[in-house]
C-alpha cells in the first residue's frame, strides 16, 4: 500500500533539469518625516530552487528626499510626451 504524505512535510522533487518556476519581487519606499528621509527596501526571489529574502531600512538627511523627488519629476517630464494621457 502506498505511503500517505503528511500535509506538514516539504517534498522536494528533482526533475534532473533547471527549475520550471522562478520569480523576483522588490519594493522600495521613500518617505519624509521629522526632517529625515526614511528608506525601506525589500526583495524576495526564487531562483534555482533557492528562496532568498532581504530587507533594508535606513534614514538620511531631508535633502536626499528632495533630490530623489526632483529627479523623479525630471524623468516623468522627459517621458510624458510618450504617455497616452498627454492631452
Amino acid at each position: 500500500m502506498p505511503e500517505k504524505l503528511r500535509t506538514d512535510e516539504v517534498v522536494v522533487v528533482d526533475h534532473g533539469q533547471a527549475p520550471f518556476f522562478s520569480f523576483r519581487y522588490s519594493s522600495t519606499e521613500v518617505s519624509v518625516a521629522d526632517g529625515k528621509t526614511r528608506v525601506k527596501s525589500r526583495q524576495a526571489r526564487l531562483e534555482d530552487g533557492k528562496l532568498t529574502s532581504e530587507a533594508f531600512e535606513g534614514e538620511l538627511d531631508r535633502s536626499a528626499y528632495d533630490q530623489a523627488v526632483g529627479e523623479a519629476q525630471r524623468h516623468f517630464w522627459t517621458l510624458s510626451p510618450f504617455l497616452p494621457f498627454r492631452d
